[in-house]
């Protein structure tokens, strides 16, 4: 008996082990999508709606974790990313639509980030003019120079710090109550600024650079099928921890600032406005949040185009190659960084237009990606053995016309503007 019970204890033991060594790829991706605009739109939930939308994010994380496992599972299985899947099975032309909306939408994205960072370094008393060079140099110098492992463990960190939010939310001293309420009981108005929120918490959190970066992330780190069990595991945390976030921000701002009608448009706003209704500690940590965030995804934003490019392109990709090795890769990663921190210098660039155009991009963008997803997730010459079963595929379908509906009614908001 006792050898039996220490067979087991070695191989939860040993299962802990490749969880750890596996983590990463799902967990990341998930979790840099609360950037500078997801923390707009959560801010702006919280603030303006209350508790009320707080049901959403249980849907929202279905779609997410549904979405991001499909994209793992075929990293695994094919061992390929996902242009280079697209590119063979759907040729040059569908690819290279797809490529010059990629670019243009992670472009604007990558110029948001790095005005986050602007913003939320001159919270703390730094100037513009010296964080955005430290910062685009930071994130150069990172995978540029680093390898696959340095980088996911940078990224992890950057991971970790998302728990600020969960203090500041505590902080906020929340009616803990109302807030399970709200969770579990749906309520809806239906009046257009109440389904204009809710189309943009689903759309800020599903967006078409996620499925790149996270099937070349797969690939790149090696794993496999007999890893995936584990990898399946990190995409269901990534996505259940990125909607915990998400939600420790809503109820900060639904706590302090929809009780007094404040009403703010960005990150930044909300972190200043948190100061004299939750105290110094509560502002500090949500734009310390704001700075982890805009500066993850300023480093992520990039590589999933630089991935995508040059999977698209046939050119040689992968953090752990050198700058000699992989020129394209390499050379397409420094010039987002230097494009996007170099605008945002320039304090007159119609920031939001920028914005809302990369927005209708990613609306435009989604529904053929998750498609093309789809399709080629079911192809049995493709999967083998772990094309979707029936069941998954309604809720997968269901779940793709849900999101699709929903960014195409953005997209017409947006464009209606």
């Amino acid at each position: 008996m006792p050898s039996e019970i220490n067979k087991r204890f070695r191989r939860r033991v040993r299962s802990i082990a490749m969880f750890l060594a596996i983590m990463g790829p799902g967990l990341i991706t998930a979790n840099v999508d609360n950037d500078a605009g997801g923390i707009a739109t959560y801010s702006v939930a919280g603030a303006h709606f209350g508790y009320s939308l707080l049901w959403v994010l249980i849907p929202v994380t279905v779609a997410l974790v549904v979405i991001q496992e499909m994209c793992a599972r075929m990293g695994a299985i094919t061992r390929k990313g996902l242009a280079d899947l697209i590119r063979e099975n759907f040729g040059v032309g569908v690819t290279l639509l797809m490529l010059l909306a990629l670019v243009f939408t992670n472009l604007a994205n990558t110029m948001a980030e790095f005005a986050g960072i602007a913003a939320s370094a001159e919270i703390f008393g730094v100037s513009r003019y010296v964080a955005l060079p430290a910062s685009a140099i930071l994130v150069w110098w990172l995978v540029v120079k680093g390898n696959y492992k340095s980088v996911e463990r940078v990224f992890l960190f950057g991971c970790v710090l998302y728990a600020g939010y969960l203090i500041s939310a505590y902080l906020a001293h929340p009616d803990w109550g109302e807030v399970l309420h709200h969770t579990l009981r749906p309520t809806m108005h239906f009046n257009t600024s109440e389904l204009t929120m809710i189309i943009g918490i689903v759309g800020t959190t599903i967006a078409p650079w996620m499925q790149f970066y996270h099937q070349a992330s797969v690939v790149d780190k090696g794993i496999t099928e007999r890893d995936y069990p584990f990898e399946r595991i990190d995409v269901i945390l990534g996505g259940f921890i990125a909607v915990v976030v998400a939600a420790a921000i809503l109820i900060a701002c639904a706590a302090t600032m929809f009780p007094h009608g404040v009403r703010i448009e960005s990150g930044e706003e909300a972190a200043q406005a948190l100061k004299p209704l939750a105290g110094k500690y509560c502002s500090a940590l949500f734009a310390a949040g704001l700075l982890n965030a805009s500066l993850f995804a300023a480093a992520v934003l990039p590589l999933s185009t630089a991935y995508y490019v040059c999977e698209a392109m046939g050119w040689e990709v992968g953090v752990d190659r050198t700058f000699k090795e992989a020129p394209y890769f390499f050379g397409l990663y420094t010039a987002l960084i230097v494009l996007g921190a170099g605008v945002i210098l320039f304090p007159k660039i119609p920031l939001i237009s920028v914005m809302i155009a990369s927005q209708v991009m990613n609306g435009i963008l989604l529904p053929p990606v998750l498609i093309a997803m789809l399709l080629l997730i079911n192809q049995k010459r493709l999967m083998g053995n772990y094309t979707n079963s029936r069941g998954l595929n309604v809720i997968a379908w269901t779940t793709v016309a849900v999101v699709i509906a929903l960014t195409l009614a953005l997209t017409w908001t947006m464009i209606a503007r």
